[in-house]
């Protein structure tokens, strides 16, 4: 039998119990993993074991693919109305409102992201997102084409069957959500594999999932590692589409997994290097304070992190002066502290990855302007970190380091902070700040980004696309888009008197 996770919380911001079974989720029950072994989930602020979760393989996978299988074939797909499916997806989010405390500590607890951000940001969201794709379950619908009066020609939007998806450990409850919420609306079953490393909400959703009456298989949860349980998801016959956010290297092992197999759909959410750029006639206190949201949200572990800074030449140094201040005054330490803003990075190998990146930053000839050191003596906290005199061919300009370290770029003129913003193989994200309407649309319209923020950053609706250009991405999450992920189009020919 699976173990059960039981835990007592007693912080300044959350009181309470939590006690759960950590299993695999597969056809409505908690089971342990065919070969019986368990993987340590560990708390970032000090490097502790918090618990053991079941360790899923690709024979579990198989398992879950026969469940979902069959719920499709008998209970859901196109035999469960998108009225019942939008009712169901209704009170999950019921359920998730009235845990959200619960859910927001687990998230502190496992990924390490500040309990208040993850109460009124992570939670927030992710109850607004299964609403709004409950709305649209029973508004999936097809268009009839005139093609002439002998003929009667229309298209049906049906589910996929059994998808596939692939979570990562940045916004374990977030990602859980914007992944099931559209493939549940549009009427596929699914086998969601979370991050290894933070695996806590999604176990404990599926306990929601539950209560809530969706029958079983309709969603199965198979926790392990991304070289097993991962591959066997991307390459598995049976599972016709997959879906997967995290890096752009592992985002290429997905698509050949899913090519060499069946060539199956997929949808693909991947890294960014965002540019965020400030203008001469910016808000200057604004700018600086969406420019530290930007880059320090969630520790700087976040895919569209603002974390190349171009400043046009004539406030750079009034910018650079607020920003290190701004920069300097952020909390870092307990993610239970009410007064906590920044908490650790994910893990030691995350944490090392960053701090390898510095390295390279100071090597290479760039200056650290402050920070570029560990915090405390425990856990995996970095300090926030900004480089100064970089060039466009270093590391720290050209990749991802997904940790709380920026660069501070001077610029010139539109063209030069155009030309140095797309100079980059990603392109998820990017901001523009300025008082002058015209400019900042302009300038949107030439960055190749997929979401641009004008005069704010990190800005997410559940009825607003989300998606990369070049190598940040397939695919669109959010909003009608995401809708499209998980449907196939069919055209239907009726005969209403041609003859032969």
């Amino acid at each position: 039998m699976p173990a059960v996770f039981t835990h007592e919380f007693n912080t300044p911001v959350y009181k309470g119990k939590v006690s759960f079974n950590t299993g695999l989720f597969i056809n409505g029950q908690f089971v342990d993993g065919s070969d019986g072994t368990t993987i340590d989930v560990v708390n970032p602020t000090n490097g502790a074991v918090i618990t053991s979760v079941s360790e899923g393989t690709p024979r579990d996978v198989d398992l879950a693919v026969d469940a979902a299988e069959k719920a499709f074939e008998t209970t859901w797909g196109l035999n469960c109305p998108g009225s019942r499916r939008g009712l169901l997806l209704n009170r999950l989010a019921a359920l998730v409102e009235e845990h959200t405390e619960e859910l927001a500590a687990l998230e502190a607890l496992d990924n390490g992201k500040t309990f208040n951000m993850a109460r009124t940001g992570d939670l927030s969201l992710s109850i607004e997102c299964i609403r709004y794709y409950a709305g649209w379950a029973d508004k999936i619908t097809g268009r009839v084409l005139e093609t002439g009066e002998d003929k009667f020609n229309y298209t049906r939007h049906e589910p996929i069957g059994v998808v596939g998806q692939i979570i990562p450990w940045n916004f374990p409850l977030l990602m859980f959500v914007w992944k099931i919420a559209p493939a549940l609306a549009t009427g596929n079953t699914i086998v969601i594999k979370p991050s290894e490393f933070t695996p806590l909400t999604a176990i404990r959703m599926c306990h929601l999932i539950q209560e809530a009456g969706f029958p079983a298989g309709v969603v199965n949860v198979v926790t392990g590692y991304g070289n097993t349980v991962g591959h066997a998801i991307a390459s598995h016959m049976r599972i016709h589409k997959v879906a997967f956010t995290g890096s752009t290297l592992v985002g290429r092992k997905v698509m050949e997994a899913a090519a060499k197999s069946n060539l199956k759909n997929i949808t693909l959410e991947l890294g960014g290097k965002s540019p965020n750029i400030i203008f001469n006639d910016a808000d200057l206190e604004q700018a600086v304070n969406w420019a530290a949201f930007g880059i320090y949200f969630n520790h700087g572990q976040c895919c569209c992190a603002g974390s190349r800074i171009f400043v046009q030449e004539g406030v750079y140094d009034e910018f650079l002066r607020r920003f290190t201040e701004k920069s300097r005054s952020i909390k870092i330490g307990d993610p239970f502290a009410s007064d906590t803003s920044q908490g650790p990075q994910i893990s030691q190998i995350q944490y090392d990855r960053i701090m390898g990146y510095i390295e390279s930053g100071k090597k290479q000839g760039a200056k650290v302007h402050m920070g570029g050191e560990r915090h405390g003596s425990e856990g995996y906290f970095i300090q926030p970190t900004i480089f100064l005199d970089s060039s466009p061919d270093m590391r720290i300009v050209q990749e991802e380091i997904f940790g709380p370290v920026s660069v501070v770029i001077k610029f010139k003129d539109e063209e030069d902070v155009v030309r140095q913003a797309n100079d980059t193989m990603y392109g998820l994200a990017a901001a523009v700040f300025t008082r002058d309407v015209s400019r900042a649309i302009a300038t949107a319209h030439r960055l190749r980004a997929g979401t641009l923020w004008v005069n704010c950053y990190n800005q997410f609706n559940s009825n607003v696309p989300f998606g990369g250009f070049k190598q940040s991405g397939i695919g669109r999450e959010l909003g009608e888009y995401a809708l499209s992920n998980y449907t196939e189009v069919k055209a239907v020919h009726v005969n209403l008197g041609k003859k032969m």
